[in-house]
């Protein structure tokens, strides 16, 4: 894998490429913060044919985030955005600058500040390419080394219980550095491995862990260094026994991952199995308004929610089932209905991006594209009306006569007439907060929604179609030809007609109670 390490600072970038197979970090070049700064990295990018990026970090000396750490976020974010494709992971670089100037000095060659950014771009990719093989860096090597040095040289008129003092207090640091490097994720890096786009993607990877009923701590600890999960077995101990209070670690499967620290890992088998996990069942025919709530009701910041889902998700492997869908549309009809668990980690994108991903499985699977356009719709119209498909009729076989149905209506450029679409736009008005006090008022609305009023299919999807509302629009039932109506029973039966004539009849002999359901 080729990398490109880039140290953002706000006057400029140093730059350093490495292949993770040599495990050798070149220094490059730096540009300048000028606004152009994306278009030239994008620029080496694809000249070098990389898009894996290790970005500089910053940390203050307790080993905290900066307002200078928010902004090298904000650039990661914006180089995703500009480079298409583009993977992000970060690397602490503390002292990076200091440590990169020494090198050139030494050197005593003439330099410029723009080789101290290239030459600390290369010091923040060495130490990434070191510390993801779980060796130590060439920093921390050459720290030690000086150190001993250093020592070599104390005064030999020293006491000996100076003498002692002092190795005893190195002594401790080391021990105290070794547990506190211990502690981290064997990955050795920051990952959000909620970002699909990762540079090691690997390291997110959840393995099965599973924790027999009266193991110990210390076969634990055995287990989780075995499955190479954990750094270091005694102090992972040591932190389990400082940190549990009264709790003990509990029995049960879970799935952990080489981006997860020891406090994490920790926390999680605490808590007992499933506390990394949940399920959320998404029903066909539930639209955003619904599903939005689920979430919430999980614990998901309404705001958060609602911000994920304005944004856009094209650019994925399943970019393509969007072909048709205009530009400021929703995604309604695009969250596939199905039994989904994620990780408690997981961002809403994420479980977005699950769903979309298991819609384009159905889509592709069933060739439904092409069976859309063999009735003259594009996907985008296939899967708006198989939304309306599925909140208007429950069986398989009733699905595909009513399908069969509003392609008559369509081709006689007659309006669906259909109530789940006017339904649908009383429910986006009440998130406005429209109230309305009749089913009249509703059959009124102003919308491009209300099938009533305006012919031809809605502005887009109306809920989220199940398999076999998309397959009765893809393949529908063609002994259903002759008929312009239908509507359920009283009696939960389906009734169709020719004729609006025959049609009221229908809704005097079978639709008493139905038929006159508030539609707001």
């Amino acid at each position: 894998m080729k990398l490109i390490a880039l140290d953002v600072g706000s006057k400029r970038i140093g730059i350093a490429k490495a292949d993770s197979s040599v495990r050798i970090a070149i220094p490059y070049s730096a540009v300048e913060v000028d606004g152009t700064e994306f278009k030239k990295i994008a620029s080496l990018a694809r000249a070098w044919d990389i898009n894996s990026f290790v970005i500089g970090l910053p940390r203050n000396s307790k080993g905290e985030e900066t307002e200078q750490s928010k902004y090298v976020r904000k650039f990661a974010a914006q180089l995703k955005r500009e480079i298409e494709g583009a993977k992000v992971c970060f690397q602490d670089k503390s002292l990076t600058s200091v440590e990169a100037e020494k090198r050139l000095k030494s050197r005593k060659k003439g330099y410029k500040k723009g080789d101290i950014d290239s030459e600390a771009a290369a010091i923040i990719l060495q130490d990434f390419l070191e510390q993801k093989t779980g060796k130590p860096t060439t920093r921390a090597a050459a720290a030690k080394h000086k150190s001993i040095k250093g020592a070599k040289k104390s005064n030999r008129l020293a006491t000996v219980i100076v003498a002692i003092v002092v190795l005893l207090g190195i002594a401790a640091a080391v021990s105290y550095g070794y547990y506190r490097y211990n502690l981290r994720s064997v990955a050795g890096v920051d990952l959000d491995c909620s970002d699909s786009g990762n540079v090691v993607a690997d390291e997110c990877e959840k393995t099965k862990f599973v924790v027999e009923s009266g193991s110990s701590v210390d076969l634990i600890a055995s287990n989780l260094k075995e499955a190479g999960l954990i750094r270091d077995r005694l102090v992972f101990q040591v932190y389990v026994r400082l940190n549990s209070g009264h709790k003990s670690l509990k029995a049960g499967e879970y799935n952990l991952s080489k981006a997860m620290s020891v406090a994490e890992i920790t926390d999680l088998l605490l808590q007992g199995s499933g506390g990394n996990v949940f399920g959320l069942t998404i029903l066909p025919g539930e639209t955003i308004i619904q599903i939005k709530k689920k979430l919430v009701d999980l614990g998901y910041n309404s705001e958060t929610v609602n911000a994920a889902f304005a944004k856009s998700y094209t650019d994925g492997e399943y970019s393509w089932i969007f072909e048709g869908k205009p530009e400021n549309t929703s995604l309604e009809g695009y969250i596939y209905g199905e039994t989904y668990e994620f990780y408690r980690d997981e961002n809403v994108e994420a479980i977005i991006e699950r769903t979309l991903e298991e819609m384009a499985h159905v889509l592709k699977e069933n060739d439904l594209k092409a069976k859309f356009e063999a009735h003259g719709l594009n996907l985008y119209q296939g899967i708006t009306l198989a939304s309306i498909v599925q909140r208007e009729a429950n069986s398989s076989e009733a699905q595909a006569k009513v399908a069969q149905i509003f392609y008559n209506r369509l081709h006689g450029n007659i309006p669906l007439g259909s109530d789940v679409t006017v339904k649908y736009a009383a429910e986006l008005a009440a998130e406005n907060g429209e109230v309305y006090e009749s089913n009249a008022e509703v059959l009124g609305i102003d919308s491009p929604y209300n099938t009533r009023k305006y012919p031809g299919l809605p502005l887009g999807p109306i809920s989220s179609p199940g398999l076999s509302a998309l397959l009765a629009t893809a393949e529908p039932d063609e002994s259903a030809s002759e008929y312009l109506f239908f509507l359920t029973g009283d009696d939960g039966l389906m009734y169709y007609s020719t004729t609006d004539a025959e049609h009221q009849q229908n809704i005097i002999d079978h639709c008493q109670q139905l038929c006159n359901v508030p539609l707001y």
